[in-house]
Formats: structure tokens, C-alpha cells, sequence
């Protein structure tokens, strides 16, 4: 059933099209499994708490009329203020937030960090949609001033205060200048705005909504975790296509429940350390029926998450067994007025088989947290980069430097694979049990063989943490961290200047060593670690009878290399013998954005050696030395690294570092695919633009109102997007990276299975095409190398680049070269296909062979050769190209 929202009604209805509810919580509700509720554009100010399950078949979807357009956010309109001396003023009766003021309540909690002098309120005040300073007396408010720990200082002089008087608050503020009566000031006054009153409300999607501004608390995992969006210890929600923003604190929270007695116990009575408390915690939770039946298996896809105090995504134990992709997560915790050992773009514990892939995480304070029993976790295909502070920023303390992963105390197995690493540090590494995998690191590796202790200071204080039989919550054992176990295989490191800030920084506080915060790029953090060989080898003979050596068990374990490469200084271990490093060029590494499109500029592939790797796979990887569990996919099966960061195909000696294609300088990054415009189509229906022609109306019966709400139904309700599947009920999601349009122009057809396919568009991905006709609405999927093609029955296509194939004349004659192998081997060809094959394969070759690239066409295969070795049909694109290719955000859709 369809449940209507509205919040333009004048009174609310009852959910049907011509009576919606006024508000989403009126919605949900009533609503029942299957249920789909859609919303209207407006902004919504409650806090939604959805009561009912759906199960997986039938989830329960709050979804937005039109993407963006509907907000839910925790604030209210702040009006009336009076000017005080040079700020201005408002009061508020402390009965209107009825039992939840958030400017009494101040942010509190295991690990979070405050001077006695600045102690944050979970509220805020927000200046035309974006969050002020709080300063804590009036003179500062006053005078304001420019707090330098901010990574954008200059915002932070737009301030405000607030106390309390008579039973009321008050909030003093400083707008620089504006007139507030004549702005948009807002005041966050919810905990949340969209997040279950009770746990185990399952199977929720939520789909294009922007919730912003919520009073949310310090999300520890010792505690119950306030969230913005989250389903509170529930399973299989999806939060996609949403906005996240100007949380006080977190985000989405995919954490840990209220355990009674338990919560910031460390902070509360300090009597037991807060490791202890967080073992108890994640011991009690097992008891109390934390599985994978119940809770967990959550996705977060195709999300903007910014703005946000302490994480943009923040779990404990609730995080388990979720897929969390393409989302672009940024500003999180850049104005430092929070502080604390439990924030990041990312930051789960007990991220246990949770994927985080395809993400472009940048200008957060760290990207990625992932502390305690990352166990099956694996980090790939991400752009992270700027996850440090920016020049100029005062460094309050360590853990202020950010980088773009942390993996703290865990005992893997952990997988990093063919993600970019850009910042100046990549990786903090307070853990065992990794595998570095095909990545492009740009910045050092920190805290290597350190970081693991809880700072005793007279008494040894390791920390034990847990470690689970493989893809459970059951715990299998605990053991303190002994460092190694570590795997780096086909990485690129590349040293980037040093940056004197952060170096002095460093040197100030005597932690600019090799195993707390240096700054240099590559795997030599690891020297003096053992060889495989060398550390097994001990456990044999005497060592280790009954009173033998028993340090041999708490000695660093092994280091695994092969097939890295280090450049501009870069510097390998002194185990490494399997490497490449270069000491005669100097490599450029920059990256470009325009209007959100990012572009990675290098001379690297000029000097990268090819042929001295080998293929990686669940096998070269072994197993993690605690949990003996082996670096595998959630269901067990193996990870073979047989694709690169765009999905093209490896080779028998692939190439180091995320791109398998060395003949480019330049790579546009892969970034969250935007869904906003899709073009699709229903099976014997014509293509519409859906965004444009295909809205849905649904209005305001006239009947049902009196005179005085007459003016109400002349403002329909519009829904976009009503069709637009989601993509795991798609057959074939196909994602290329070049897209040729335009054919229809230059007349490209062949006659094919009894009739003549007319191509539109050719999308390219390695050397499998997908030629596409629109006047029949068919799409037929092409390998040229091996001869192979498929009709596709239901499918979504769509491509990163595309270029027009009336504007470049190679582009068109590769189009209709496939065309015709395609009509070949359907034997639709009428004339001698071997003749066809030589006539075309000659005209090429006169354009291709000046550019050194050979074509080789038989009625069975159409190949390529530059020098000795085969290219792929799309590296021969990208090579002859005309002109720079433009991004492409349209999809094909066969629903």
C-alpha cells in the first residue's frame, strides 16, 4: 500500500493520494510491512520513529517525492530577537522543550575530551542552514575571535552563548553583522530525526530524504549510540540517496543499544578503565542475543554525509555485516570544537564482514576508524585524500593529526585493497592480522608496533581484544596485539614533500619517530620485523618444551611482501626484496577538481615497471594469525584481485597499484554515481526522461474542503523517480567507463537476428561493449576478444565519460567495427566475413597504425596490439580520442 505525505495540507489527512498525512510520523504509524510512504517536498520538523518491521522481501520505504526536496530536520525556526549592546538575543521558556533541553545538556561520554572551560551543549545555532561557534562566555561572543584549531577558521566568528535566567534560556549570538529577523536562524531542539523509540524495528529503506540538525549525544561504544538517521540495534535497513548534515555529534548511527549499568560506566564511576568496560560490553551483548539473525546487515549507498561533529558514521556491534558504498563523506569534525578518541568520516568497532567500498571520503578529521575486531572487514575501491589538517591549522593534539585509515587493536583479518591513499598520512596502524592489497599510497604508515597499550604508566596495561569465530558474533578468544601479520602486495608508494607544520608539530610533543608519527612514505615502519620463515622457524625443537622460551610468543610476527613499488624516496623494509624502487625520477602526483569531478594527474606510468608482479588471491593472503580466519569474501568464498579500480581486467603479471592501464597521465577518479538523472525505459515502452516527462501527480480533492482551504488545491504534490528500481532487484547492473553516443546521427546499423539493429550508443568497459538500439530497446552485450555476445533481457547501463561519435571519426569507425563482429557471429553477415574482416581491418589499421596500435579482425575476434603486447578496445579509445572526454551521469534502464 501507498502511504501519502504532505506537509502543505492545511490538516492532515489519512495517507491516501487526495488526503495525505501532514506529517511522516503520522505515516509511521500506521505503516505495515510492504508499505511504501511517499513524501512530498517540504521541510518536515520532527523526529520520525518508525514503529513496525518489513522483512527483506517486503520492507517498509520512506521515500522522498523528488530526491533533495524533502527535509526532516531536528531544529525550529528562532525568531524575535532583540538586539543586546553589539549581538542579539532571544529567550526561551525551558518549559517549550519539554523534557529534552539540548542547552542544558552538554556533550558528555567515555572518551570525549573537554577543558573545564569549554564543556559544548548538544544544541546548536544554525545561520541560513549552517551550524555556528558556541563560545562559553559573553565577552566572547562579543568579540569574537578566529579559532585556529578550525579548518575553516574564518567561519568560526560567527558565534553565539547561551545561559540560563528566571527559568528560561537564553541564547546571545554574534551574526557579523546580519540582521537574524531577516535571515534563516534555526535552533536544533530534537535528539534525532529519524531513529526508532525501540530496538528491533527491521527491514526500513529510506530513500532520498535530507535529515539535518539534531541535538545528538557523544556516541562511545560503551554507550548507547545516538544517531541523526539509524536503526537502533535493528537489521537490514537501507538509508540511499540521502542527505546527511549539521549533526551535533554523528550522523547515522549504526550502534551499539542502551545496555543498563553499562553505559559510559568508565566515565561514571572510574572505578573500572574503559577497555574493561568496553570488553564487558561487547561480552553482554552476546549474551543478550547480538547475531547475525537480528541485528546488522544494514547499506548505506549513494549518500552525501557532511557536517557533521564527531562521525559521519559512527557503530559498535551494530555495524556488523553491512555494505557501506559509494558515499561521499566529508567535513566531518573540521572545526575541532569536539574532541575525542572516537571520531572520523567512518568510525565502527566490531565492524565484523562489513564492506566499505567505492567511497570518496576527504576533509574529515581521519577518514576511516576502524577499532576493534575489523575481523572480515574490507576497505576497497575508495578515494580518500585532505584527511589531515590543512596548512595554518593549530594541532591541539595527536590524534587532531587525522589520516585517512586507522586500524586500531584488532586481529583482522583486515583487507585494504585498490583504494587511493592520497593524504600525508595514509594509514595508522595499531593492529595485526592486514593485507595491503593493490592501493595508491601517497602518505606514511604511522604507529606501527605502537598505540597498543592503555598508558600505564608503572604496570604493563596491553589491551586484550576480542577476536570471533569466522563470519559470527561468537567469540572465539582475546589476546593482546603483537603487531605484524601484515601483508603488502602490489602497492605503489610514492613520497610526497613533507609537510613542516605537521613535522614540527611532531618533533614538539618527541613523537616524530618510525614508529609513532613519521612521515615517511612506504613499508619501512617494518624494518627489524621477521620473515615468514624466520618467525615460524623459532617453534620447533627446544624452544619451545615446557620451560623453554616463552617469549617467542609475544615476539612481533611476520611481514608478507611482494610486487611494491616506491618511488620519489619512498622507502621499502629491510625485508623487502620483491620490489621496484626507482631513485632516478621525480614523479608529479596531482589531484583536480572541477564541479565535483575529480581528476588524478601523474607521470608515474612513464616509470612503472610492468611484469614483475604476480596475481594476488585468497590464497597468497593466508590466514590471520589469531582468529585463523583466511581473507575471503562474507560468504566465505575467495577474493581473487583479478579487476582493477575501474573493474578492467588484470593481467597474468598485473600491474602495481589500483590501475591496471598504464597508458594514460591522467585518471578520472571514480566518485559516487549520481542517480539523480536516469533515463529509463519499461519492456515494449518507448525511452522517456523521467526527470522531465515522467512525473507522477498526485493532488488535493476540492470536494473534501472548505472555502477557506480552496487555495490549497491548486498546489499539486509532484513525484519523481516513482519507477526507479532499486539495484539489487536489477538483472544486470553494468557500469562502463566510456560512452559512445551519437550514432543514430552517422548512421550506424547492421543487419542482425532477422532485422537491423540501429545503434545509438556504444558503451565500452575493457574489450566488452554494449551496443544499444533505441528504436527497438535492445541491448546486446559483446566480448570482442573472445568472440561472445548475449542479448540482455533486463538490464541498467550506464558509463563514467562519453564522447560523440559525429565528432571523431575514429570513435565511429570502432563502432561500427564491433557492430559488424556482432553481425558476423550471429551469421547475419551477407557478404564473405573474412573479406569484410581484411577490408575493414585495412582501413583501420591506416588511421591506427601511425599511433602505433595494431588491429587484429577475424570473423572471431576483434583484438589490438601496441608493440608485443595486447591493449583493450577501450585503451584504444582513450588513445585516439579527439578531445577530452565529459563525465556522464545518464543510465539506460530495461526495468
Amino acid at each position: 500500500m501507498q502511504i501519502y505525505v504532505a506537509d502543505s495540507v492545511l490538516r492532515s489527512g489519512d495517507g491516501s493520494t487526495y488526503h495525505p498525512f501532514k506529517t511522516v510520523s503520522e505515516a509511521a504509524r500506521v505503516a505495515k510491512e510492504g508499505d511504501e510512504i511517499i513524501i512530498a517536498p517540504g521541510i518536515y520538523r520532527e523526529w520520525v520513529k518508525p514503529a513496525c518491521s518489513g522483512s527483506k522481501d517486503k520492507p517498509i520505504t520512506y521515500k522522498a517525492a523528488s530526491k533533495g526536496d524533502v527535509v526532516i530536520t531536528g531544529a525550529e525556526v528562532l525568531s524575535n530577537w532583540e538586539a543586546f549592546e553589539n549581538v542579539w538575543r532571544v529567550r526561551i521558556p525551558n518549559s517549550y522543550f519539554g523534557d529534552y533541553n539540548p542547552y542544558t545538556d552538554t556533550v558528555r561520554g567515555d572518551w570525549f575530551f573537554v577543558s573545564s572551560d569549554e564543556t559544548p551543549h548538544t544544541g546548536e545555532v544554525y545561520l541560513n542552514g549552517k551550524s555556528m561557534t558556541e563560545v562559553f562566555d559573553l565577552p566572547s561572543c562579543m568579540h569574537p575571535t578566529e579559532d585556529k584549531r578550525s579548518w575553516d577558521p574564518a567561519a568560526t566568528t560567527l558565534v553565539w552563548f547561551t545561559a540560563q535566567e528566571d527559568d528560561n534560556t537564553i541564547i546571545y549570538a554574534n551574526f557579523g553583522g546580519l540582521d537574524p529577523n531577516r535571515e534563516n536562524v534555526e535552533f536544533s531542539v530534537r535528539k534525532a530525526c529519524f531513529f526508532p523509540a525501540k530496538i528491533g524495528v527491521n527491514y526500513i529503506t529510506v530513500s532520498g530524504i535530507s535529515f539535518r540538525q539534531a541535538a545528538t549525544q557523544w556516541a562511545p561504544p560503551t554507550a548507547f549510540q545516538e544517531g541523526m538517521v539509524g536503526p537502533n540495534w535493528s537489521k537490514g535497513w537501507i538509508i540511499e540517496d540521502c542527505e546527511i548534515s549539521e549533526s551535533k555529534c554523528s550522523g547515522i548511527s549504526l550502534g551499539k543499544y542502551f545496555q543498563a549499568g553499562n553505559n559510559n560506566k568508565w566515565t561514571s564511576f572510574w572505578l573500572k578503565d574503559g577497555t574493561q568496560t568496553q570488553r564487558d560490553a561487547v561480552c553482554r551483548a552476546v549474551n543478550e542475543g547480538w547475531d547475525k539473525r537480528y541485528v546488522g546487515s544494514h547499506i548505506i549507498r549513494r549518500c552525501d554525509i557532511h557536517d557533521c561533529g564527531q562521525t559521519g558514521i559512527v557503530g559498535h556491534m551494530g555495524g556488523a555485516f553491512c555494505t557501506i558504498e559509494d558515499n561521499h563523506i566529508h567535513h566531518i569534525n573540521i572545526r575541532h570544537n569536539l574532541r575525542g578518541a572516537e571520531i572520523g568520516g567512518i568510525k565502527l568497532h566490531a565492524a565484523i564482514d562489513t564492506q566499505i567500498r567505492r567511497n570518496h571520503i576527504d576533509h574529515c578529521t581521519r577518514g576511516i576508524w576502524l577499532d576493534w575486531e575489523a575481523q572480515g572487514t574490507r576497505v576497497n575501491l575508495n578515494f580518500m585524500h585532505d584527511n589531515v589538517p590543512p596548512k595554518g591549522t593549530f594541532i591541539q593534539d595527536e590524534l587532531s593529526l587525522g589520516e585517512d585509515i586507522f586500524i586500531e587493536v584488532s586481529h583482522g583479518p583486515t583487507l585494504i585493497d585498490h583504494n587511493l591513499l592520497l593524504s600525508d598520512i595514509a594509514a595508522r596502524i595499531s593492529t595485526q592480522g592486514i593485507a595491503f592489497v593493490h592501493n595508491l599510497i601517497a602518505g606514511s604508515f604511522t604507529y606501527v608496533g605502537q598505540g597498543t597499550g592503555n598508558h600505564g604508566r608503572k604496570f604493563a596495561s596491553d589491551r586484550y581484544t576480542p577476536y570471533h569465530v569466522p563470519h559470527s558474533t561468537k567469540i572465539a578468544g582475546f589476546m593482546t596485539i603483537l603487531h605484524g601479520d601484515a601483508r603488502f602486495y602490489n602497492n605503489i608508494f610514492i613520497q610526497q614533500p613533507v609537510r613542516d607544520d605537521l613535522l614540527q608539530y611532531c618533533v614538539s610533543k618527541n613523537h616524530d619517530t618510525m614508529d609513532l608519527n613519521n612521515f615517511i612514505c612506504g613499508t619501512v615502519p617494518y624494518n627489524n620485523y621477521p620473515s615468514p620463515s624466520d618467525y615460524f622457524s623459532k617453534f620447533k625443537g627446544d624452544a619451545v618444551e615446557l620451560y623453554g622460551d616463552r617469549d617467542i610468543y609475544y615476539d612481533h610476527m611476520p611481514v608478507y611482501l611482494g610486487g611494491n613499488a616506491f618511488f620519489n624516496g619512498a622507502r621499502p623494509c629491510d625485508n623487502e626484496g620483491f620490489c621496484h624502487v626507482d631513485k632516478d625520477h621525480k614523479i608529479t602526483l596531482n589531484i583536480d577538481e572541477t564541479d565535483g569531478r575529480y581528476t588524478i594527474h601523474t607521470n608515474l606510468y612513464e616509470f612503472l615497471p610492468r611484469g614483475f608482479t604476480v596475481p594476488v588471491n585468497t590464497s597468497t593472503l593466508g590466514t590471520a594469525f589469531e582468529p585463523e580466519q583466511r581473507f575471503e569474501n562474507p560468504d566465505g568464498s575467495d577474493i581473487s584481485f583479478d579487476t582493477d579500480y575501474f573493474g578492467r581486467k588484470r593481467g597474468r603479471f598485473p600491474v602495481s597499484g589500483p590501475f591496471e592501464e598504464c597508458g594514460s597521465d591522467r585518471f578520472t577518479v571514480q566518485t559516487p554515481y549520481d542517480y539523480s538523472n536516469r533515463i529509463s525505459h519499461k519492456e515494449n515502452g518507448r525511452i522517456e526522461d523521467k526527470i522531465a516527462t515522467g512525473q507522477v501527480i498526485f493532488g488535493v480533492d476540492n470536494s473534501a474542503m472548505s472555502a477557506d482551504d480552496s487555495t490549497e488545491a491548486s498546489s499539486t504534490i509532484s513525484l519523481g523517480n516513482e519507477n526507479i528500481p532499486d539495484r539489487e532487484d536489477e538483472a544486470a547492473e553494468i557500469n562502463a567507463n566510456i560512452l559512445i553516443t551519437g550514432c543514430t546521427n552517422v548512421g550506424i546499423s547492421f543487419p542482425f537476428e532477422g532485422g537491423l539493429f540501429k545503434v545509438s550508443d556504444m558503451f565500452v568497459k575493457g574489450n566488452e561493449v554494449w551496443l544499444y538500439d533505441s528504436a527497438e530497446e535492445k541491448l546486446v552485450e559483446l566480448d570482442c576478444e573472445y568472440g561472445i555476445y548475449r542479448n540482455m533481457k533486463r538490464w541498467s547501463v550506464g558509463a563514467l565519460q562519453s564522447i560523440e561519435a559525429g565528432l571523431d571519426a575514429n570513435a565511429e569507425g570502432l563502432v561500427r567495427t564491433a557492430g559488424t563482429l556482432l553481425c558476423i557471429l550471429s551469421k547475419s553477415m551477407p557478404h564473405d566475413s573474412s573479406e569484410t574482416c581484411g577490408t575493414i581491418q585495412d582501413r583501420v589499421n591506416a588511421g591506427l597504425t601511425p599511433k602505433g596500435i595494431e588491429m587484429r579482425f577475424t570473423p572471431k575476434h576483434l583484438k589490438f596490439i601496441k608493440g608485443k603486447k595486447f591493449i583493450t578496445l577501450e585503451d584504444v579509445i582513450y588513445r585516439v580520442g579527439l578531445g577530452d572526454m565529459e563525465i556522464v551521469t545518464e543510465r539506460l534502464e530495461h526495468l
